[in-house]
C-alpha cells in the first residue's frame, strides 16, 4: 500500500507540473524580422511591432500605463513571473540569457566550460520558449567589454544556432557595449546565426545610425540600453569625480538623441531605455528614471511623450541650476572644512505645484565598477544641510578633508521630482 501510495503521489505531482507548465507557457506568438525597400521591421503575430521598451521591471505597471510596450531583462531569473506579468499587461519581453564574461574570469578556451554553458542555456530556452510575451532572446550583455579572446563570438553563434533549433519562433541577438568596427567585423564573420544586433550607447546615441553604417553593418538592430551622458563621457573634476547632468538636462538629451536616431532610422526596430528603476552606479541618481522612493523624474515625462505623442497632465518639476558657494559643478568647487556655504536653487513647476526640497550629503563613492556591476551606496552624512526656503539652503562642510557630493531632490507632492548634485572637495 505504501508503494502504491508513493506511485500515485508521484503521478499526481507529474500531472500537476505538466498542467501548471501548460497554463504558464501558453502558445508562442511568432516573431520575425523582415526587410522592406528602406530598412527592417519586427513582425509579431503577423503585425508590425516597434519596440517602445525599458530595461528593468521595477515599475512594469507604470510602463504599460505610460505607453511602453516591452521590457528587457539581463537573465532568466523569475522569468516565469516576469513573462506572465508582461502578458497580463500586454507587454513583451526581450529575455536575457546570462552568458559568462571574460572580465569576470570565464575562459573561452575552456571547451568543456563553454559546452556546459551552452547546455545550461538550452534548458532555459526550452523552459521559456512558448510564453506568449517572449519577443527576442538576448545572448549575454556587453561581452565585448574588457575582453581579449574572440572565441566568445564563436560561443555566441553556437548559442544562437541552439536557439533556432529549440525555438523557431523568436529571433536572437547579442548586446554590444558601444559601436566599433572591430566588433562589427567579428559579428559579421563569426556570428551569422544572429538575427539582429543590439547596441548600448549613451552620449553618442544620435550618431549610432551613421556609426553602424561606417562600421559596415547594414542589418537590423535595436538599442538595448540608452540614457543620459555616461559617467565615463562626462566632465571630470581634478579628484576624478564625474559631473552628473541634472534631471532636466537629462530629459532634454533623452528627447533630442532619441528623435535624432531611434525614431528616424529605418534599420532600428526599437529600443529599451535605461533604467526603468533605480540603482547605485557612481551615484544613486545617475541612471535611474526613478528615485529610491519611486518618484518619477522629468525623463519619465519625456518617455511618455516619445511613446505616445502626449505629455502627462502632471509634469515633473524643472531645475534650471543649482549653485554651491555661487558656483556650478562645472566650475570645480573647493571648500574649507567645518564652514557654512550658501546653496541656491533655481527651479520651477509646470503645473505651479508647491515644491519642497530635501538634501543629502554623501562622501564621493569609492566602490566603482565597470559594465554596470553592482556598487554599494555611500553612507549619508547627517545634519549637514539647513533649508531656508525652496530657493536657499546652507551647507556645513565636514571637518575631514576629502571628496563629497551634495544631492538635491525637489518634489511636487504628487510623486514627481527633479534631481541634481554637486561634487565638491574639502581641503
Amino acid at each position: 500500500m505504501i508503494r502504491l501510495y508513493k506511485i500515485v503521489t508521484f503521478l499526481l505531482l507529474v500531472i500537476t507540473a505538466v498542467v501548471a507548465g501548460a497554463q504558464n507557457s501558453g502558445t508562442a506568438i511568432p516573431v520575425k524580422i523582415v526587410s522592406n525597400n528602406s530598412g527592417f521591421r519586427l513582425i509579431r503575430g503577423g503585425q508590425p511591432y516597434f519596440i517602445k521598451g525599458a530595461g528593468d521591471t521595477s515599475y512594469i505597471v507604470r510602463l504599460a500605463q505610460y505607453g511602453g510596450n516591452s521590457v528587457r531583462t539581463w537573465d532568466t531569473g523569475n522569468g516565469d513571473v516576469i513573462l506572465n506579468k508582461a502578458q497580463s499587461l500586454n507587454l513583451t519581453v526581450t529575455l536575457g540569457l546570462n552568458v559568462a564574461r571574460e572580465r569576470h574570469g570565464f575562459n573561452y578556451d575552456d571547451t568543456v566550460a563553454v559546452k556546459q554553458q551552452l547546455e545550461k542555456l538550452r534548458a532555459e530556452v526550452r523552459k521559456y520558449r512558448n510564453y506568449p510575451a517572449l519577443l527576442v532572446w538576448g545572448i549575454g550583455n556587453e561581452l565585448n567589454l574588457e575582453y581579449k579572446n574572440p572565441k566568445v563570438w564563436d560561443a555566441v553563434n553556437d548559442i544562437a544556432k541552439m536557439i533556432h533549433q529549440e525555438d523557431p519562433n523568436h529571433p536572437a541577438t547579442t548586446m554590444l557595449a558601444g559601436v566599433n568596427k572591430k566588433e562589427i567585423d567579428y559579428i559579421k564573420a563569426r556570428c551569422p546565426a544572429l538575427d539582429l544586433l543590439s547596441v548600448q550607447v549613451y552620449g553618442g546615441l544620435a550618431s549610432v545610425p551613421q556609426q553602424l553604417r561606417s562600421a559596415g553593418y547594414e542589418g537590423a538592430y535595436m538599442v538595448t540600453e540608452w540614457g543620459p551622458t555616461g559617467h565615463w563621457e562626462s566632465q571630470q573634476t581634478p579628484w576624478n569625480a564625474s559631473i552628473e547632468e541634472t534631471s532636466s538636462q537629462k530629459a532634454a538629451v533623452y528627447k533630442s538623441r532619441y528623435e535624432a536616431s531611434i525614431k528616424k532610422d529605418d534599420h532600428c526596430v526599437g529600443s529599451y531605455v535605461f533604467l526603468w528603476g533605480q540603482k547605485q552606479e557612481r551615484t544613486p541618481t545617475w541612471y535611474g528614471l526613478f528615485t529610491e522612493q519611486g518618484e518619477e523624474s522629468e525623463v519619465v515625462d519625456v518617455m511618455q511623450y516619445l511613446w505616445t505623442g502626449t505629455w502627462p497632465k502632471n509634469r515633473a518639476p524643472h531645475v534650471d541650476s543649482v549653485l554651491l558657494d555661487g558656483k556650478k559643478a562645472s566650475q570645480i568647487i573647493y571648500l574649507q572644512p567645518g564652514k557654512e556655504y550658501p546653496v541656491t536653487v533655481f527651479s520651477q513647476d509646470p503645473n505651479k505645484d508647491k515644491l519642497t526640497t530635501r538634501w543629502e550629503l554623501l562622501p564621493e563613492s569609492t566602490d566603482l565598477k565597470n559594465g554596470g556591476d553592482r556598487e554599494s551606496r555611500p553612507e549619508v552624512i547627517p545634519s549637514s544641510v539647513t533649508s531656508k526656503n525652496i530657493k536657499n539652503a546652507v551647507l556645513k562642510t565636514p571637518e575631514r578633508e576629502g571628496a563629497y557630493r551634495l544631492f538635491m531632490y525637489i518634489s511636487d507632492g504628487h510623486n514627481k521630482v527633479a534631481t541634481a548634485n554637486l561634487p565638491f572637495y574639502v581641503k
